[in-house]
């Protein structure tokens, strides 16, 4: 799930690795290139290892000891829904929400512009 990919970026961050491979799912594709596209990691790659797929994750070189900060909203044991008019800045315009849409994965701002509501699953910062 989304929420094991950004433990594993996380810790990879705080042990200050340079990449991290993890097991190959779509969802958490989608969530890496948010991620790119968001400048929280560098690149997020689809790599064939014999017959297993895995996703090359390159880390974002930071000057200070900063890590890759999240709340998970919604969980399995809990979802939670919004509308669009609900969704609001992360962090004072500095983090990013991603929520589940009818049209896909995208960031809270995306779904505001688009006037979409659906499953807020966290926030990153």
């Amino acid at each position: 799930m989304y929420y094991d990919l950004l433990t594993k970026i996380k810790n990879a961050e705080a042990a200050r690795k340079k990449s991290l491979r993890v097991p190959f799912s779509k969802l958490d594709q989608t969530v890496g290139e948010i991620l790119v596209k968001h400048s929280f990691i560098k690149d997020v790659k689809k790599k064939l290892v014999g017959k297993k797929k895995f996703l090359d994750i390159d880390l974002a070189t930071k000057a200070s000891d900063e890590v890759l900060q999240f709340k998970i909203v919604s969980k399995p044991s809990r979802h939670l829904y919004v509308k669009s008019k609900e969704l609001f800045p992360v962090k004072q315009g500095y983090g990013v929400s991603v929520i589940s849409t009818s049209q896909g994965l995208m960031t809270g701002g995306e779904a505001k512009k688009r006037r979409l509501g659906g499953e807020y699953l966290f926030e990153v910062w």
